[in-house]
């Protein structure tokens, strides 16, 4: 990692602001509605956007149906590009094996529930309301 990505002179970077430059988020305020909402942990408790993030932290965070857990390896304040954001944190072994295993329960979950082509017409409607009734 060079040391245009890593900016040890600056102590004092927020975990917000540390989100969105690791592309977790696409802005700051989003990131910081995630941190508000307890989507976001900060070595295992809840936190404030304010947050000073520190190299070697972990950080448990929410996008969609995902549920990371990555270890903070770098610091920057300035959103980089993706390859260059993937080396500022990494993600842990549980973590990566507990998402496929909920990816894979989707993609089974989603073949038993499939969705019809079309909307249902007004007596399928009625039929459907009586077989939720009776269950």
């Amino acid at each position: 990692m060079s040391a245009s990505t890593t900016q040890t002179n600056s102590p004092a970077l927020r975990l917000d602001k540390w989100l969105w430059a690791c592309r977790f988020y696409k802005t700051r305020s989003l990131a910081k509605e995630m941190i508000e909402g307890g989507k976001v942990h900060y070595n295992g408790q809840r936190c404030k956007a304010s947050k000073t993030t520190e190299i070697g932290a972990t950080v448990r965070l929410t996008q969609g149906t995902d549920e990371k857990v990555v270890l903070v390896l770098g610091l920057s304040d300035k959103r980089l590009a993706a390859p260059l954001a993937q080396q500022l944190y990494e993600e842990t072994a549980d973590s990566i094996t507990e998402r496929q295993k909920r990816a894979e329960l989707r993609k089974t979950n989603s073949l038993f529930a499939p969705h019809p082509d079309t909307k249902p017409d007004k007596k399928e409607r009625r039929k459907l309301l009586l077989l939720k009734a009776q269950q």
